[in-house]
């Protein structure tokens, strides 16, 4: 069963275009990892908040992710990481257009 997992944490930018461009060779690495299906980056520049949305193969590949990404965020100073992880019910997620 697919995985959602949700990541945010502090962040005081760049965002927009700016994070897009800064962040490009990272948003290639992620498509590499084991199990990756697909990430929904997001940001909320006037609350200093980003992070994103993604969805692994299963649960065991969504963890090892966010126990790497949450090393990295830490090694790079950010101190709060919030993550969760969910079920994903395919059925009523594609009724509603979810991009499974």
């Amino acid at each position: 069963m697919a995985k959602l997992l949700q990541i945010d944490f502090p962040f005081t930018g760049p965002f927009g275009s700016e994070m897009a461009e800064a962040l490009r060779d990272l948003a290639v690495s992620i498509t590499e990892e084991p199990g990756f299906i697909w990430k929904i980056w997001t940001e909320n520049e006037s609350e200093k908040d980003a992070g994103g949305i993604y969805l692994f193969k299963t649960e065991e590949t969504a963890q090892a992710y966010l126990e790497k990404h949450t090393a990295r965020l830490k090694g790079l100073g950010v101190e709060k990481v919030h993550a969760k992880i969910f079920d994903v019910n395919e059925a009523l997620s594609k009724i509603t257009a979810g991009p499974i």
